[in-house]
């Protein structure tokens, strides 16, 4: 039957994701130079258009079709199920109109389409300053197509049996991996990608610790706190149901970050002399990516303790680049692989009832870690061969001239401040 309640919730928080996408415009926009902001923002808004689209056409039928004989019981599945294998009857989303149980599939399609959305998007912050946008945009597409639709189905297609056992679906989550909302599907997928998209197309002119700061840190904060706001659908979300489960997804999406702001704070007081807005919106990007697959399975306490650690942790781990000689403009794997990593592996130790703390013996910590390795490594050795025949063919970096005149004119023909209209 129907339930109303939860379907109102389901659209309601898909929407509160899909807010996030605007929101990481915000937060990577303000953290670029302010002739390149143009052009970093329409990174996430070309994102929004280029995936949702092909969302509907075809990635949820990858992503979510029931297997080789199809959504709706007919010998339509065609090619390797968890790969690229789909469901024709699934084209458009045609086959879900009208399916309704305890909510419609059509809402689960939607709130599932967000995901895609900003898993896409988050890369674009590893390649900030020098990225063509049409470059980027086929990238985008085949990266989702090859790698996250797939990956989806590995970690959020599956069908529980009676007992709260997965019978059905995609064979991380069959191996029992605790994902609750997309620890290894979203953030360390997207940043394994980011950093196979960073050596692919090199360091920025000039790059050196220091030599970039962030022109815009309103907008920075701006950014992390509509995605905070965000992050509550994307967590408690993932629950599908308002019920008592995302009331503990929701508490702890407000504890972790909350005290990874903290963590942050005091490591870059202890590196640096001072506390910044843009190292208190950072952390607390960082511990809502480490909440993100534990959110449901963690007592509020071991929240806060997930949250200080991971605070810390990716304060420390954004000065890997600059020791290891990759550019990760935005620290996209310094917040966003190594947070998922911290996150993910948490649960192996701190995961109620099946931790190791708990008495839960190594089996979960395995798993956990054995989910994050096959995601991170699928994840980069396909982004590196996708940009390496971008870079290769079409050219994916703007010229040296352009990166370092700033690429909004040069590429979108726009200013992001003009202080002086030419007409008056």
């Amino acid at each position: 039957m129907l339930d109303q309640g939860n379907t109102a919730f389901i659209l309601i928080t898909a929407a509160m994701v899909l807010l996030m996408t605007p929101g990481l415009a915000f937060f990577y926009g303000g953290l670029v130079k302010a002739k390149s902001v143009i052009s970093m923002m329409m990174l996430s808004f070309g994102a929004i258009g280029l995936i949702a689209v092909l969302w509907v056409l075809y990635g949820y039928s990858i992503a979510f079709s029931n297997g080789p004989t199809g959504s709706n019981g007919t010998d339509t599945f065609i090619g390797i199920d968890g790969f690229l294998g789909f469901d024709p009857a699934m084209f458009g989303l045609n086959s879900l109109i009208g399916q309704e149980a305890a909510f419609p599939q059509l809402a689960f399609a939607a709130f599932q389409a967000t995901f895609a959305i900003i898993t896409v998007a988050l890369i674009s912050g590893a390649i900030a300053d020098r990225a063509k946008f049409g470059a980027w945009m086929v990238f985008a597409g085949v990266w989702a197509t090859i790698v996250y639709f797939p990956v989806a189905s590995w970690v959020f297609n599956f069908t529980l049996g009676k007992d709260g056992s997965v019978v059905d679906g995609g064979w991380l989550a069959g191996l029992g991996l605790i994902d609750f909302a997309g620890g290894t599907a979203v953030h360390i997928n997207a940043g394994s990608a980011g950093l196979a998209l960073a050596l692919v197309l090199g360091r920025r002119v000039g790059f050196a610790k220091g030599a970039y700061k962030p022109h815009n840190p309103p907008f920075v904060m701006l950014g992390a706190g509509l995605l905070w706001f965000g992050w509550f659908g994307f967590n408690a979300g993932s629950e599908l149901a308002a019920d008592g489960v995302a009331a503990l997804a929701f508490v702890n999406t407000l504890a972790a970050p909350a005290a990874a702001v903290l963590g942050w704070l005091i490591v870059e007081k202890v590196k640096d002399g001072k506390a910044t807005s843009v190292g208190a919106a950072s952390g607390a990007v960082a511990g809502l990516v480490a909440i993100t697959p534990a959110c449901a399975a963690l007592t509020p306490f071991w929240a806060i303790v997930l949250g200080i650690l991971t605070g810390a942790i990716c304060a420390i781990a954004i000065d890997l680049k600059f020791k290891l000689g990759f550019d990760d403009s935005l620290d996209v794997v310094g917040v966003h692989l190594v947070g998922g990593l911290v996150g993910t592996l948490y649960i192996g130790f701190f995961a109620n009832d099946v931790g190791l703390a708990f008495g839960g013996g190594f089996h979960q910590l395995g798993v956990q870690a054995l989910a994050a390795v096959v995601v991170m490594v699928y994840s980069f050795v396909f982004a590196f061969v996708i940009g390496l025949v971008i870079e290769k063919t079409m050219g994916f970096r703007v010229t040296s001239e352009d990166e370092v005149a700033g690429i909004d004119t040069a590429v979108h023909g726009e200013e992001g401040y003009v202080l002086l209209d030419e007409r008056a």
